[in-house]
């Protein structure tokens, strides 16, 4: 297997950071100076190499493109007081990714390739990282089928990059999300649970069609009734449910396994909160918003992290959130982000130092 120090490197001449301001930077826009590629050829990886960050030559016939065997994952690196690079919970979205690669049935990619890969493609463009507020650098490692014929089988070959993209604040507003009774994401053992670009590219129609209606994202509920909660767009989600943070279990794998989820999870715990992953019904959520006990409900991802949300619509029945009292949400937040930004102890281990 290639080691990280074996990986040539290949350097821009000019670096674009000079003509790209990093304060408030949209998500996803904007792109560092160099990139990681490596392929899958004859059962191994080989041509391992950090490039320059630059388009892809495709034949037409591509597997990728006509069959659909791709996935990724989303990671994020920030600085602390110091200026340190630091990568938060990387070997998690690591082992998620070769998850995902399974059930896509898809190799799965080294550590050596993926960890130190990405550790050397960061320090390379660390200074990409913006320092500020709620900024960072997001990591997306991602693999697709290379073969270039046409036909029904598993690919033979496969690539596999990872770019990096400094951004700002991703929702930078609460959300207004829509229950969705119409399309369906995922079913039990289908591939909800996979980072798989099929995955989104089937929810884009159903996201339009809200955000028509004036909201900003669905919640997708199960295949059969259409009654059980699962996740929100590219997000879990969390409901605070007379003092209890509820949220939509992994057990029947329609869902993404969340890695901010689980943070999540932890520092409620930590905070005395009770969590109950479980199924839940939206009749139990209507009827703790009429009692008065549904108090907050919020989004978690690696692109939003805490994602306040100020509406759900279900039916005719529209549940307006109190944004002014969002003492849990705010807590988790300003715990998590004191963690990332080196202010409190990593008792968790969870940061990656570049």
């Amino acid at each position: 297997m290639i080691a990280a120090f074996d990986i040539p490197v290949r350097k821009v001449e000019r670096t674009r950071l000079n003509d790209t301001p990093l304060e408030n930077i949209p998500f996803g826009k904007y792109f560092t100076d160099h990139m990681l590629v490596a392929d899958y050829e004859g059962g191994e990886w080989k041509n391992v190499e950090i490039m320059p960050y630059q388009p892809l030559q495709l034949d037409p016939s591509l597997a990728a493109l006509h069959y659909g065997q791709a996935i990724f994952e989303g990671i994020k690196a920030y600085r602390d007081a110091e200026g340190n690079a630091f990568v938060f919970r990387p070997y998690d979205n690591y082992a998620r990714f070769n998850k995902s690669a399974a059930r896509m049935n898809m190799p799965q990619v080294p550590e050596e390739i993926f960890m130190e890969g990405m550790r050397k493609l960061i320090a390379l463009d660390k200074n990409w990282i913006p320092n500020m507020k709620e900024h960072a650098l997001y990591i997306r490692p991602f693999m697709f089928s290379t073969d270039q014929m046409l036909g029904v089988r598993p690919s033979e070959t496969y690539k596999f990059l990872i770019i990096l993209s400094p951004t700002g604040p991703y929702y930078a507003a609460p959300m207004k999300i829509l229950v969705e009774e119409n399309y369906t994401r995922a079913a039990p053992g289908g591939v909800g649970f996979s980072k798989n670009a099929g995955n989104y590219g089937g929810s884009m129609l159903a996201a339009t069609e809200a955000r028509k209606q004036g909201y900003d994202q669905v919640l997708w509920t199960d295949a059969v009734e259409h009654k059980w909660l699962q996740e929100v767009g590219m997000m879990n989600v969390f409901f605070i449910i007379d003092g209890v943070a509820v949220t939509p279990s992994l057990d029947e794998g329609t869902i993404l396994a969340g890695v901010t989820r689980d943070s999540v999870i932890t520092v409620l715990g930590e905070m005395g909160i009770r969590v109950e992953e479980r199924r839940i019904h939206i009749e139990e959520l209507l009827h703790a918003y009429e009692k008065g006990q549904l108090t907050e409900a919020f989004g978690t991802g690696t692109a939003a992290v805490i994602a306040p949300i100020k509406e759900l619509k279900y039916k005719e029945f529209a549940l307006d959130m109190n944004l002014e009292k969002t003492p849990v949400q705010n807590e988790v937040r300003e715990r998590l982000a004191a963690i990332r930004e080196g202010r409190a102890v990593d008792s968790h281990e969870w940061m990656w130092r570049i």
